[in-house]
């Protein structure tokens, strides 16, 4: 796509400019599409599949924002906007607060298939707003804007910032017995979507909103543990019924863990060995 000269809004916001996408680019999303629609089938949330479903997205091409805004907009109130990349801490926070889930608009070259470091409209639309066609989902994350506003006047973006990676990003959920994957960063990448579910190297970890917003993450390779949530009505629970202000204090005097560590008193799934985080580290 040629570079949109259009300067953002003050919200960061810019046109979408879907005529511009070339040939190519809609190849690459239907390349994308295509692998992991064929993928995940057994290894998603069916919050996930069925968000797939109702937003149209196996219609060929990169999306439209508008109309898939519009039914998004029918399902839980949310639309879709576009921004250049990624956007300032409070500019997101301000978006996810009122419903609005800000994606690139720029999408991968046909050689970086399997990585790109920063989000593209694959990643953001393929990848997150299937889950937000869900009304528990989508009440969490417009919660969850909320509470990165008042974060940041804690000094608690780092801490809140685990929380989002550890569940809308890399989370695993407890679906009929099997554990599932609907994180973003998972469902949008064919490595990991096998990787998460398959492999013996990882940590499987009951969720727990303190022990997740002490956990470090891994943003240059798979996640050494990922973490369980056993519903999505959970998971809102918990944002609702926690008072996020003497947490935040609790925090600010205990160590942050490792990636790969595991407590006592967690409830594991599965102690992974971390054979590919030590084959890399070798």
């Amino acid at each position: 796509m040629e570079t949109n000269s259009a300067a953002p809004a003050a919200d960061w916001t810019i046109p979408q400019d879907w005529s511009h996408y070339t040939a190519e680019e809609h190849r690459t999303w239907d390349i994308l599409f295509e692998r992991q629609s064929a993928l995940l089938p057994g290894r998603a949330s069916e919050t996930f599949l069925k968000g797939l479903d109702v937003l149209k997205l196996s219609k060929p091409g990169i999306p439209d924002f508008a109309e898939l805004s519009e039914r998004l907009m029918r399902a839980t109130g949310w639309q879709v906007v576009a921004v250049p990349g990624l956007v300032p801490d409070a500019v997101f926070f301000d978006h996810l607060a009122n419903r609005r889930f800000v994606a690139g608009n720029f999408i991968r070259r046909p050689d970086q298939l399997d990585y790109l470091q920063e989000p593209d409209v694959f990643h953001d639309v393929f990848g997150h707003v299937p889950m937000l066609a869900d009304p528990v989902f989508a009440d969490f994350i417009q919660l969850y804007g909320q509470g990165g506003q008042r974060a940041m006047a804690h000094d608690a973006l780092d801490k809140l910032a685990r929380l989002y990676w550890y569940t809308v990003e890399f989370g695993l959920v407890r679906e009929d017995g099997a554990l599932r994957i609907y994180g973003s960063g998972i469902v949008s990448s064919a490595g990991e979507s096998r990787f998460a579910l398959d492999s013996d190297s990882p940590n499987r970890i009951g969720f727990d909103l303190k022990r997740v917003m002490r956990t470090r993450y891994r943003i240059d390779d798979y996640q050494q543990s990922y973490f369980v949530i056993p519903s999505f009505d959970a998971l809102l629970k918990a944002a609702v019924e926690t008072d996020f202000a003497p947490l935040y204090a609790e925090l600010a005097n205990e160590p942050d863990l490792e990636p790969a560590e595991v407590l006592s008193r967690d409830l594991v799934y599965n102690w992974g060995t971390q054979d590919h985080a030590l084959s890399k580290a070798g």
